[in-house]
């Protein structure tokens, strides 16, 4: 939740205007004109100015003789803030996802309800949020565990074939590799020149698995520990080719395959990142709130900060939220540099078109 602390009325009437979800919660809007109060989202057509007055809560709002709107309903935030809360808790105490009308009984609401409130707050669907818990124990506990199959069981489920089903074209390594911390897996590596300096790039049989500016062999060993590295390769040159032209020239290489690994919420941020277009940017917020959860911009940057894909997943294009920069894992000069390359790139394109 945004802070209220530093929000003058002319902060909130932009938010207002701008329908960010960010500060539900935050304060109300209250519209005299009417006699009712709003979340700052609420889809309603925006007020006059003059009419408007804001309050840090909803009690405030009533005790000024204004009503809840019953349409964005800013009175039940709290109690459906209590039910998902309530409802994460259920998820991960039971040994099987508890049913969407489970979840219902559970919480009060319906299940139509209940699921759209659930995804607005974590992205996911009950369900999804689920699956994406059972992977991540999976995941520890092939780490630590000396058996596979007890692994599976104990990250949940019922049967090894519903983990293998569960996790195609999600994990790219079998469990048998994640729990031998790549063992038996081939990434073919190097190092190339770039006009942004030394660049590592590193791929297995399904795709780039690494972009990465100023390291080499050690830091793709930490990455991949106990799976074969080797240096080059004929099969890989064309690959390797058409990684070096993306980062000549960002933007220009979607087709790219890549070999990612990461949970159910990294995969879905680094997805969104790849649908900015080139000559774009977005702040955390902008990125959560397309992701269907505004209040997850922390998260968000907990994700980008993960991505082991440099420019073929661009998180270079994510700045603050006031336009500046911000950090970058290779350095403030590369990141700017990309998004320069980008910016003439599509000023160059539209003089083109016109």
């Amino acid at each position: 939740m945004m802070d209220n602390a530093s929000l003058d009325d002319d902060a909130r009437w932009r938010i207002a205007a701008a329908k960010d979800r960010r500060y539900d919660g935050v304060f109300v809007t209250g519209v005299h004109s009417t006699g009712i109060y709003c979340r700052p989202s609420c889809a309603a057509r925006m007020p006059l100015r003059k009419n408007v007055h804001f309050y840090d809560s909803c009690e405030g709002a009533e005790a000024a003789g204004l009503r809840a709107c019953k349409r964005c309903a800013p009175d039940q935030q709290s109690r459906e803030e209590a039910a998902i809360a309530q409802a994460i808790a259920a998820i991960k105490e039971a040994e099987t996802p508890p049913s969407l009308a489970a979840l219902g009984v559970l919480t009060g609401y319906s299940q139509t309800h209940f699921q759209r409130i659930f995804k607005r707050a974590t992205g996911l669907s009950p369900a999804a949020y689920g699956r994406a818990l059972r992977e991540e124990r999976a995941r520890e506990a092939l780490v630590s565990e000396d058996s596979v199959s007890g692994a599976i069981y104990k990250a949940g489920y019922s049967a090894p074939s519903r983990f293998y089903d569960g996790m195609k074209g999600k994990m790219s390594m079998t469990a048998s590799d994640w729990s031998g911390g790549g063992a038996g897996r081939t990434v073919h590596w190097a190092v190339m020149p770039t006009t942004l300096g030394g660049m590592l790039v590193a791929a297995t049989d399904k795709g780039v698995c690494c972009l990465a500016f100023g390291e080499g062999e050690a830091e793709l060993r930490a990455r991949f520990p106990k799976a074969e590295l080797i240096e080059g390769g004929d099969a890989f040159r064309d690959l390797f080719a058409r990684v070096l032209a993306a980062v000549e020239e960002p933007g220009t290489a979607r087709d790219i395959p890549l070999d990612v690994k990461g949970t159910a919420f990294q995969q879905s941020v680094w997805q969104a990142l790849r649908e900015i277009p080139a000559g774009e940017t977005r702040s955390y917020g902008e990125l959560a709130a397309a992701l269907g959860n505004p209040k997850a911009s922390r998260a968000v940057g907990g994700a980008n900060g993960a991505n082991n894909i440099a420019v073929l997943i661009p998180c270079h294009r994510v700045v603050q939220a006031d336009g500046s920069i911000g950090g970058y894992a290779y350095g403030t000069k590369i990141k700017a540099e990309l998004l320069k390359r980008e910016d003439a790139k599509t000023n160059k394109t539209q003089e083109e078109l016109f």
